[in-house]
């Protein structure tokens, strides 16, 4: 306890007078509580900046920067540096709005949910078989092309010429028993991954920056000029995070939209730069695994990136399961880790579409589907407060918006299956 005396001749307090008294003030609690105060300030926060936005910011960041990383230079190559950059950042933009819409319906609604559960509640029951259709044929999508990339990516740098399909089965075996054991705790690799991601695409920018030739940034492809569509929705999907992100960041609500923005920012960027290494160095020689196109360093950053990306969205998948459907925890794994390995293996034996086909396919189907529902559950939830509480963020939503983003959506979607 800390006790202040202080003589005084005179002195007036609430209007009476004391002559020649000692004032004691008590300091101790006033004291420690502000000692307290100091250091939850420094638990949460890191080098002055929120850990809780910190790691909202980066898991929404790692899980957009997956598998889609790795095919956005070649369709970038293919279409013309400048014009994949135009959809990258069209694009981007858009989905940023359906991301802030998202998440004010995650701020408006009491109670856990994912976005099966968000649209039954706003939308009724077709709501949510729509939006668990378009959810499950990205979630999906992703770790089928993951555990392709993976596979071919282990074949490159292990020695002895293993089959990428052997490889591939292996990876899926060692992220099955991790999510066996608690994919939760292992989640936070995800803030130091993204961190991982930035420094070393940085890093090679500023060495290989000398290699990169000008012309191969300036040719331009007419024909192909939507052909980056299907890969850039796919490299841009992060709806499945928001819920969780949500949770993250409880009790710094205040915080969510610039942590939103900026999960969301961080990625075009990152691609900007990455698809500049590849096309500006490679030009049309660019692999559909962009990093197969380089040595094992550059190898290893595309497995790390792919792996990642699977723990979160491994995780969500078979929380929507058990949350949203109420399914047991064994069918939820099953169903979770399952699917993808028979998928795997038909695709591999049957050898009937490419990586880019189906990170282009997963883009536009499950992209254009969920991000249309967003919207109209967005609009739905306008009428809802959560304990009366205006939400931390609200979107503008007319039905014009959601006309106009649809059509974006739909257009995107036939044009993919045209190229």
């Amino acid at each position: 306890m800390f006790i202040l005396r202080i003589p005084y001749k005179n002195i007036n307090l609430n209007s009476k007078t004391y002559k020649n008294k000692v004032i004691h003030f008590n300091l101790g609690d006033k004291m420690e509580n502000l000692f307290q105060r100091n250091k939850i300030n420094k638990r949460n926060n890191f080098l002055g900046i929120n850990k809780k936005f910190l790691a909202t910011t980066f898991t929404l960041s790692g899980t957009l920067m997956g598998a889609g990383i790795l095919g956005l230079p070649y369709v970038f190559a293919k279409s013309g540096f400048f014009v994949g950059l135009f959809w990258l950042i069209s694009l981007g933009i858009m989905i940023l709005f359906v991301n802030l819409s998202l998440a004010e319906v995650s701020l408006r609604t009491r109670g856990t949910h994912h976005l099966p559960g968000y649209a039954k509640k706003y939308l009724g029951i077709w709501g949510e078989r729509l939006m668990f259709c378009g959810m499950v044929f990205g979630i999906y999508s992703a770790l089928l092309a993951y555990l392709i990339g993976e596979g071919e990516s282990f074949s490159k740098i292990l020695p002895g010429n293993i089959n990428p399909f052997i490889l591939g089965v292996a990876f899926w075996m060692i992220m099955t028993l991790l999510l066996r054991e608690g994919l939760k705790g292992l989640k936070k690799i995800e803030v130091y991954g993204v961190i991982a991601i930035i420094l070393i695409i940085t890093g090679l920018f500023i060495k290989l920056f000398p290699q990169i030739e000008t012309i191969n940034l300036l040719t331009i492809n007419k024909e192909y000029f939507t052909f980056p569509i299907g890969v850039i929705l796919f490299s841009l999907l992060g709806f499945t995070s928001i819920p969780e992100l949500r949770e993250e960041i409880r009790g710094k609500e205040k915080l969510f939209k610039k942590a939103v923005i900026l999960g969301t920012s961080i990625p075009i960027i990152v691609y900007s730069i990455f698809s500049l290494i590849f096309v500006g160095i490679l030009g049309k020689s660019v692999t559909q695994v962009a990093t197969l196109s380089f040595g094992p360093f550059i190898t290893i950053l595309g497995i790390f990136t792919m792996l990642t990306s699977f723990f979160v969205l491994s995780y969500s998948l078979r929380d929507m399961y058990r949350y949203d459907f109420k399914l047991s925890p064994k069918m939820a794994f099953f169903l979770t880790s399952l699917i993808p390995l028979i998928l795997y293996t038909l695709i591999s034996q049957l050898n009937f579409i490419s990586f880019a086909s189906i990170l282009g396919i997963g883009g536009v189907i499950s992209g254009g589907s969920t991000g249309i529902l967003i919207l109209l559950t967005n609009k739905k939830s306008k009428n809802y407060k959560r304990n009366n509480k205006d939400p931390e963020i609200k979107m503008p939503m007319s039905w014009k918006t959601i006309i106009i983003i649809s059509v974006i959506f739909i257009i995107g979607t036939i044009t993919e299956f045209l190229n």
